[in-house]
C-alpha cells in the first residue's frame, strides 16, 4: 500500500551537498574495512607469518573494538562542548585513524615473526579505538541531522551509494602493492597504506567541517535533567548511567527487532560467503580453480554494479511504500535470487550465475539503506519513553550486534565447511555428499536467516504516522511546532 505523501518542511531538508558530506563519511569508514581485510593477505604472502596467526591478528582486535563502541558511543552523547557532541570526535578521530593505519603497516626490516605479530596486534587495538572514535558519533550524527521521514531514507540511501564508492578499491589493493616500482610487497603495502590514509583524512574531515548538529541543545538540556538527582561521586554515576542506558536500549523491543533481523540478514551472508566460491570451483567447473577465481570476480563486479541501482530503487520504495513494506519486498527479493541460485550452478551453463546477481544485491543493499533511516526513528522513541537523546548509544550497541555476530559467524562457517566433508587434497573428485551439502548450506541458510528477518520486521510498525505521531509528542515537550502540512 502506498503511503500518504507529505510535503517536507524546508528546515527539515538535507540538501544534496549535505547528504554528500554525510556519505563523505561512509566512504571513509568502507574504506578503512575494506583496505583492512583486503591487506591482511600481506602478513602471511609478505612477512611470511603462520595463518594461524594472521586468523589471531584478524579476530582479537575485533573483540576489543566491540566492546570499546558502546563506551564512546555513551561518551558522545553525554559531551557539552562549543562544536557539539559529535563533530569534534569525528573530526579529530579521522585524522588519527588516519595516522593509525598508515602507521600500522610501517614493518621494521629484519625482525621475527613473533615481533611482527605483536606490532600488529598491539597496533591493531590502537586504531581499532581510533576507528571507534570516528566511525560512532559519525553514525549517531546521522540520526539527528533531519527528523523527517522522506528525508531520512533520502540521506541513507546516498552515504549508501557513496559508501558502495570504497569497495571498489579493496580488490586493486594486492595489485597496487605488488608493483614493480615497489621493492617488495612489503615496502608497497606501506606506501599504500599512506595513500588510503590521505584518502581517510580527506573524506573522514569533511562531515564535522560542513555538517551541524541539529538536536546538540536539546540533548544537553536533558542530560542534565537527566542527573539532576545523581548524588555521590561522579564517576561511579556515570558508570551506572553507562550500565543503566546500556541494559535499557537492549530492553527495548524495537530495537532488538532492528539488531536481530540485521544479525539475520548480515550473518546469513557472512557465515557462508566463501560457499559460493567452493561450489562454482569444485561442482561448477569440476575442481578448475582459475576458472572459478575469473567467474567469482566478474560476478563480484557485477554483484557491486547491481547494488549502486538497488539503493536508488530501495530509497524510492522506501518514501512510496514505507520503510517496512521496502524492507519485505528488498530481502524477499534476494531471499528469491538465493533459491534461483540452485538451478543457476550448472556445470554445462556457468554463465547462469549472473542472473540471480541483481536479485542478491537488494540484501545488503536494502539492509544498510534501511537499517539507518528505522534507527533514527527508534532513537526518537527511545528520547519520547526516556527523555534523553542517545544516538550514540543505539548506534553502538548496534553495530556491537553486528561485530560480534560477524565474528561468530566466520567461526561457524568454518565449521559447516568442514562437516560437509570438504577434502582439499581431493581436488575435483569432492564427493556427491559434500558437493550436495555445499550447495544446501550456501543456499539454505541465507533463505532461512532472511525469511526470519523479515517476520521480525513484519511486526515492527516503523510507518510514516508513528514517525510523525512520535515527532509531535516530542515538539510539543520540547515547545516546538510541527512543520508537517498535508499535500
Amino acid at each position: 500500500m502506498t503511503e500518504a505523501r507529505r510535503v517536507t518542511a524546508p528546515e527539515d531538508r538535507v540538501s544534496f551537498l549535505h547528504r554528500l558530506a554525510y556519505g563523505s563519511g561512509a566512504f571513509a569508514n568502507n574504506l578503512l574495512a575494506g583496505a583492512l581485510g583486503g591487506l591482511m593477505v600481506v602478513l602471511n604472502l609478505g612477512l611470511g607469518m603462520d595463518p594461524v596467526l594472521v586468523g589471531l591478528l584478524g579476530g582479537l582486535p575485533r573483540f576489543f573494538d566491540a566492546v570499546t563502541d558502546p563506551i564512546i558511543g555513551y561518551i558522545s552523547d553525554n559531551t557539552r562542548s562549543r562544536w557539539g557532541r559529535r563533530r569534534p570526535f569525528i573530526f579529530i578521530g579521522a585524522i588519527l585513524v588516519a595516522i593509525c593505519f598508515a602507521m600500522l603497516w610501517q614493518f621494521p626490516e629484519g625482525q621475527s615473526e613473533m615481533f611482527y605479530f605483536w606490532y600488529f596486534l598491539i597496533g591493531s587495538f590502537i586504531f581499532f579505538l581510533a576507528y571507534t572514535v570516528f566511525a560512532t558519533p559519525w553514525v549517531a550524527l546521522g540520526y539527528e541531522l533531519t527528523p523527517d521521514y522522506n528525508e531520512r531514507n533520502l540521506l541513507m540511501g546516498t552515504q549508501n551509494f557513496i559508501a558502495q564508492l570504497a569497495y571498489l578499491i579493496p580488490p586493486s589493493l594486492l595489485w597496487m602493492v605488488q608493483h614493480p616500482v615497489f621493492d617488495d610487497m612489503v615496502h608497497g603495502t606501506s606506501v599504500v597504506a599512506i595513500g588510503i590514509a590521505v584518502l581517510v583524512v580527506v573524506t573522514g574531515v569533511i562531515p564535522p567541517i560542513f555538517l551541524r548538529e541539529r538536536l546538540a541543545g536539546v540533548a544537553a538540556q536533558e542530560n542534565l535533567a537527566a542527573h539532576a538527582d545523581d548524588t555521590g561521586p561522579a564517576v561511579t554515576a556515570r558508570i551506572w548511567d553507562f550500565m543503566k542506558g546500556f541494559a535499557e536500549a537492549l530492553a527495548f523491543i524495537p530495537f532488538l527487532k532492528l539488531c536481530l533481523a540485521t544479525f539475520l540478514v548480515f550473518n546469513g551472508f557472512i557465515m557462508i560467503a566463501a560457499f559460493g566460491f567452493y561450489v562454482t570451483a569444485y561442482y561448477v567447473f569440476a575442481g578448475d580453480t582459475v576458472a572459478a577465481a575469473e567467474l567469482s570476480a566478474y560476478l563480484g563486479w557485477a554483484g557491486v554494479v547491481c547494488t549502486f541501482i538497488v539503493v536508488a530503487v530501495v530509497t524510492w520504495m522506501a518514501n512510496r511504500f514505507g520503510k517496512r513494506t521496502a524492507f519485505i519486498i528488498a530481502t524477499g527479493l534476494a531471499t528469491f535470487g538465493y533459491a534461483i541460485k540452485w538451478f543457476c550452478y550448472n556445470p554445462e551453463a556457468p554463465y547462469l550465475l549472473f542472473i540471480p546477481a541483481p536479485f542478491l544485491a537488494f540484501g545488503l543493499g536494502g539492509l544498510f539503506t534501511l537499517m539507518p533511516s528505522m534507527m533514527a526513528d527508534i532513537v526518537d522513541r527511545d528520547e519520547l519513553r526516556t527523555h534523553q537523546r542517545r544516538e550514540g548509544m543505539f548506534a553502538s550497541i548496534y553495530w556491537w550486534v553486528v561485530k560480534l555476530g560477524q565474528g561468530a559467524a566466520t567461526a561457524i562457517g568454518g565449521y559447516l565447511l568442514a562437516n560437509t566433508g570438504f577434502d582439499v587434497a581431493l581436488g575435483g573428485a569432492q564427493t556427491e555428499e559434500t558437493l550436495l551439502w555445499l550447495r544446501i548450506y550456501d543456499i539454505g541458510l541465507p533463505i532461512v536467516f532472511y525469511l526470519t528477518a523479515i517476520l521480525l520486521i513484519a511486526t515492527l510498525d516503523v510507518s510514516r504516522e508513528k514517525s510523525e505521531a512520535v515527532r509531535a509528542e516530542l515538539e510539543a515537550r520540547r515547545g516546538a511546532p510541527d512543520p508537517h502540512p498535508a499535500e
